[in-house]
């Protein structure tokens, strides 16, 4: 498996030739989720979720098919009939030759006062966790963490906990694009030291073996 992330929440997921991509928001590239097969989106929020990215890889593959919860469903059955999946906790289901595992319901609370919206994690190959926004744990062993390192909702020593719970072999950042360049060794530094596993930040276009 091999992956490459994109910029702010997204990343694509490739292996024996077939692609998946997870959370095409509107802060990642256009063609985010161009030529990928299977199309997963943890939540409703604009920097996870945008249609027109969506539609330029529905358009692209005619047998593209995204895999979300209820609520960012209801938004787009109708612009692409027979191709959205509604998915909830509990459900595994195979996407693009991935084994796909769904954890969790709801995003983190960004302010009491403000409702909390619905909010999947998905675990690929029982291997690479995205948990959207929220610190969901799995509840069983994780290779690769991608990590939600920095965003309204989160500060820096949840994320550091949330780490030690999950317990990766290693984690990597995502949802990092409000986070400024000057600030990135502090986060790189704590979360490198407190963690306790290997965190690895990568550049958007940059590519790993998941």
């Amino acid at each position: 498996m091999e992956l490459t992330k994109k910029t702010h929440a997204c990343v694509r997921l490739e292996k024996d030739g077939r692609t998946l991509v997870i959370d095409p928001g509107g802060f990642s590239e256009e063609d985010a989720a161009l030529g990928a097969e299977a199309i997963l989106i943890t939540h409703e929020h604009a920097d996870h979720f945008d249609e027109s990215r969506l539609r330029t890889a529905m358009e692209n593959d005619p047998a593209a098919q995204i895999w979300t919860l209820r609520s960012v469903a209801e938004k787009i059955t109708a612009a692409f009939p027979g191709r959205v999946h509604t998915v909830g906790e509990g459900d595994t289901f195979t996407a693009a030759g991935f084994e796909v595992e769904v954890h969790g319901q709801l995003h983190a609370v960004i302010h009491p006062d403000l409702p909390r919206i619905t909010n999947v994690g998905f675990l690929l190959d029982q291997s690479v966790f995205h948990p959207g926004d929220a610190l969901t744990v799995p509840g069983r062993p994780v290779d690769t963490l991608l990590l939600p390192v920095h965003a309204p909702w989160n500060k820096v020593g949840e994320v550091v906990d949330y780490l030690r719970e999950v317990r990766p072999r290693r984690a990597l950042d995502v949802h990092d694009s409000l986070l400024r360049d000057h600030a990135r060794p502090i986060y790189d530094g704590m979360l490198a030291s407190l963690g306790g596993t290997d965190h690895e930040r990568l550049a958007p276009g940059e590519r790993t073996a998941a």
